[in-house]
């Protein structure tokens, strides 16, 4: 990977919908060779996927927490994985090390809807412990930082 392709996966951070034109344009490449640098890299599989970046309050899920979470002892961890994807609530989730097995992030529309996912968590997911912290904003530092130079 070139000081070209980390362009590209910059430009293509801040507009995954920009045309190969636009980016060639922008990389000083033509059109052809923009495309071809793009599909090795998703090839390589440092370009994993396109995706839509949505306004949750636009669903009405204004309340964001970050949630720690410790499993009981006898829950499996990736029965819990596997069980995550019926908490429509559950926006992302990570496994950790430390003193919590995940970090969940939540988007609910009210107090009320966050304590009924707590009580499901508890009640049917086999989570022993629970620590939460209200997103007040994110604050956006891109992922093009990682990227180097």
């Amino acid at each position: 990977m070139d000081h070209i392709d980390r362009q590209l996966l910059v430009l293509l951070l801040h507009d995954g919908r920009a045309t190969y034109k636009e980016l060639g344009r922008q990389v000083r490449l033509s059109a052809n060779t923009v495309a071809d640098r793009v599909r090795r890299l998703q090839e390589v599989g440092v370009i994993q996927g396109y995706r839509a970046e949505l306004n949750l309050e636009a669903f009405g899920r204004r309340m964001q927490m970050i949630s720690d979470i410790r499993l009981r002892d006898d829950m499996d961890r990736q029965v819990f994985e596997a069980q995550l994807d019926q908490v429509p609530q559950v926006i992302s989730a990570m496994r950790l090390t430390g003193d919590y097995d995940f970090q969940l992030r939540l988007a609910c529309i009210d107090a009320r809807e966050f304590e009924t996912v707590i009580d499901r968590l508890k009640a049917e997911l086999g989570v022993r412990e629970l620590r939460s912290r209200l997103v007040l904003h994110e604050v956006s530092l891109g992922l093009d930082r990682a990227i180097g130079p």
